[in-house]
């Protein structure tokens, strides 16, 4: 393959030279030669200038401005306002934290603690309900859900995390492959959290984020001749996916989505992410003897991943809609998105309660955990007596 220009990885901070050179930039970050580290990437010299430079007028190595993350950024938070303003606490509730926003306040910590709408309101604006989707017809869901959040804390996390690594992978790949990763990855994700989680609302566009990493992921492998390092690069992202699959086992989080975006978007990456070798960009305009643009391990890799990938899709669809549940095939799969402890539970089955109403007096009783409680309510709202019954049965 000859000598080459080479990194560790096409995300991880700016690169760190060793000699006065030009640096290569899978990700286009700018070099410094002041920061070292296990993190920055590392520049081998060569005689024919850095692999960036030949590559020059090579459609996958052009640097694009990133413009698509910020917007589905923006759109993600519109979304939230618009959900918060037909959430109505405030006249629909009226439990509600943070008064003083009027119609945007929150509802109750007690019954939502990321500070956002009711369950009821996520589920009309378009959160993934089962039931909807396969005896509905509202297969639509399976995209909407991700584009929705719990509550502030949900979408502040989200959103920071898809700015550091969406903006960056744009910049170097481009908005059609990044948007494409992105938005499959999400729908991915929600067709593996349809298959488990049966009976919850799930919603948010982490399985989309970590569709992301699994590509960065992805990209080191398909592209393996033009980096170095790589097993510090490739250790670091497996760290922090593995710490963030870890959180998910916690109660309330969607740890299926995390996992089918993962999957989807490692697989996707090797589609999408493909980069022409070493030896082809050094030699493209040889006369004589000019080699392959990709090598055989990518054709091989770029191959299998398309193929399984259309497998998942083809499968996981067609299990949902025939109303398949994941748990019965698989029982301990549960344990991936929720370990009981001592200090919580994992039941996940939604809020139900029997409900009477005398006069100004409204009776109700949780079904999942046996309590009762009475209010002096007249004439309550569905979302009020939903609230109600959410805080409950916690």
């Amino acid at each position: 393959m000859g000598e080459k220009d080479s990194e560790t990885a096409p995300i991880w901070g700016k690169t760190q030279q060793r000699e006065s050179s030009n640096n290569i930039h899978p990700v286009n970050i700018e070099s410094s030669s002041t920061q070292s580290g296990p993190h920055h990437r590392s520049l081998n010299r060569n005689r024919g200038g850095s692999y960036a430079e030949r590559g020059r007028g090579v459609k996958e190595f052009r640097s694009w401005f990133p413009w698509l993350i910020p917007c589905f950024v923006i759109a993600n938070v519109v979304v939230f306002v618009i959900t918060m303003y037909v959430n109505n606490c405030p006249k629909k509730s009226g439990d509600c934290f943070a008064g003083f926003l009027g119609r945007f306040s929150f509802q109750s910590t007690r019954e939502n603690p990321l500070l956002g709408p009711s369950s009821l309101t996520l589920r009309t604006m378009g959160g993934l309900e089962v039931k909807k989707v396969v005896k509905g017809d509202e297969g639509w869901r399976l995209l909407s859900c991700n584009w929705l959040h719990g509550g502030v804390v949900h979408l502040l996390v989200n959103m920071l995390t898809l700015l550091f690594i969406g903006m960056r992978m744009e910049r170097e790949f481009g908005f059609i492959r990044i948007g494409l990763l992105y938005l499959i990855s999400g729908f991915g994700g929600s067709i593996l959290s349809a298959l488990f989680l049966r009976s919850n609302i799930s919603v948010g566009a982490s399985g989309a984020v970590f569709g992301l990493l699994g590509g960065m992921l992805s990209e080191i492998f398909i592209n393996w001749t033009i980096y170095s390092n790589k097993v510090v690069t490739i250790i670091t992202l497996v760290l922090i996916v593995a710490v963030n699959l870890g959180l998910g086992v916690l109660p309330g989080v969607d740890n299926f989505a995390h996992i089918g975006g993962f999957a989807t978007g490692f697989l996707l990456g090797f589609v999408l992410l493909i980069r022409p070798h070493y030896g082809w960009i050094n030699q493209r305009n040889a006369p004589l003897g000019k080699p392959h643009k990709y090598k055989i391990y990518q054709a091989i890799l770029w191959t299998l991943s398309l193929l399984l990938l259309l497998g998942w899709f083809i499968v996981g669809l067609i299990s949902l809609f025939n109303n398949v549940d994941g748990n019965k095939h698989c029982s301990w799969c549960h344990y991936l998105s929720c370990v009981p402890t001592s200090r919580w539970s994992c039941n996940r089955e939604p809020a139900s309660c029997t409900t009477t109403q005398l006069g100004n007096q409204l009776s109700m009783t949780c079904l999942r955990n046996g309590k009762s409680g009475s209010y002096i309510l007249a004439n309550p709202s569905d979302s009020r007596i939903n609230s109600l019954c959410v805080q409950l049965c916690r």
